[in-house]
């Protein structure tokens, strides 16, 4: 008789929560990790005083009430609000596109003229029917935003030309004719005081855990402990690449600390320049309005995946798609597997959508 119900590939939040629903249920769960911690990509940790996201700004926002106060159960949230700002050479500017943005590019003060300004560059354009990202994009928002704060920042983050990107990537793109810098809209927003690290600790506490652990180094034995698998990684991965590698983009991050109580003055800072090589600049510190004499910041590179990194962001162009397709299809053969999250679905979700998608698959069950 195996020891447990579900053996869980990952100890990120997709898994995190389903854990957490099918223990409530009765049911006995181990969940396994490679890496030598918990939380996967959300995961947090102190320093100095410092709450640091090591793998990137998770800024929490979600629509969603239902969703709202069940990962409020865990831990109290703040109020931080996400109000980034770009810089493009020596110019900075506010994001989302919005009035600060359009009145620092062309002087304009009225909706009415930004509205008038970006009307008269779409035209100029006569873009029918846009064929790849860029002629989305330009379609969207006019030359000027896209040559300072779009077209190098998504070569960066892509490692591929906004000419050779589908346009679907970017459907649309937050432009308000408002003065107003948060960046999302959505009705809830924070962060954890204390970090994210807590709330995955709290669902896990009645779940057994292993670290360090490759489940494709301990296949065998792992098989033979479970009835069932929640699968959260690469779903081409587990079915050894037969159809060939979907590919993703990679990150590296270069964190330190600084002597300096405020580097930049906010989180987040996008760099949209080529002659930058990082994409943004992150300083903890603000998630949670520190006060510290020092500060920490982390650089992020975009780079891509070899089958040795981590892989964050799915490439969904049609290629890749199609070769989902095909791993998706053998996953609907099997009788005690599931696959989810971004890596077993293919798909990137933000946390509200990872929380969400893993209480549907929890009480189907």
């Amino acid at each position: 008789m195996n020891k447990y119900d579900y053996l869980i590939v990952g100890a990120g939040l997709f898994g995190c929560v389903f854990s957490y629903e099918m223990t409530k249920k009765g049911k006995k769960c181990l969940i396994i990790d490679k890496r030598n911690h918990i939380g996967g990509n959300v995961f947090t940790y102190h320093k100095n005083g410092i709450e640091i996201h090591k793998y990137g700004a998770h800024i929490f926002h979600t629509n969603n009430k239902n969703i709202w106060e069940y990962i409020t159960q865990f831990a109290e949230f703040n109020n931080f609000i996400n109000s980034p700002v770009a810089i493009y050479n020596d110019e900075l500017y506010n994001l989302p596109f919005n009035m600060n943005t359009f009145s620092k590019m062309w002087g304009v003060r009225t909706p009415q003229e930004a509205k008038r300004k970006i009307h008269q560059q779409i035209t100029n354009l006569n873009i029918i029917q846009p064929k790849n990202l860029e002629e989305q994009a330009l379609s969207l928002v006019g030359t000027d935003v896209y040559n300072k704060l779009i077209k190098e920042y998504t070569e960066k983050q892509w490692g591929r030309a906004c000419k050779n990107l589908p346009p679907f990537i970017i459907k649309r793109l937050p432009v308000r004719f408002t003065y107003d810098n948060n960046y999302f809209s959505d009705r809830y927003q924070g962060i954890p005081i204390g970090g994210y690290t807590q709330i995955i600790k709290k669902m896990l506490q009645n779940t057994d855990i292993r670290l360090n652990t490759d489940y494709f180094d301990h296949k065998e034995e792992l098989l033979n402990i479970a009835d069932n698998i929640l699968f959260t990684g690469m779903i081409d991965q587990y079915y050894n690449y037969c159809y060939g590698a979907l590919s993703y983009r990679s990150l590296r991050f270069e964190t330190e600390e600084l002597k300096t109580d405020n580097y930049q003055g906010c989180a987040v800072v996008n760099y949209t320049s080529k002659n930058v090589p990082y994409t943004r600049i992150i300083e903890h510190k603000h998630f949670e309005f520190g006060k510290q004499s020092t500060t920490i910041i982390s650089r992020e590179y975009p780079t891509e995946w070899t089958k040795y990194a981590e892989p964050y962001y799915p490439v969904n162009d049609e290629n890749n798609s199609k070769l989902y397709k095909l791993y998706q299809n053998l996953s609907k053969q099997e009788s005690n597997v599931i696959f989810g999250g971004r890596l077993g679905h293919y798909k990137y979700y933000d946390m509200d959508k990872v929380i969400e998608q893993a209480l549907i698959l929890s009480n189907n069950i």
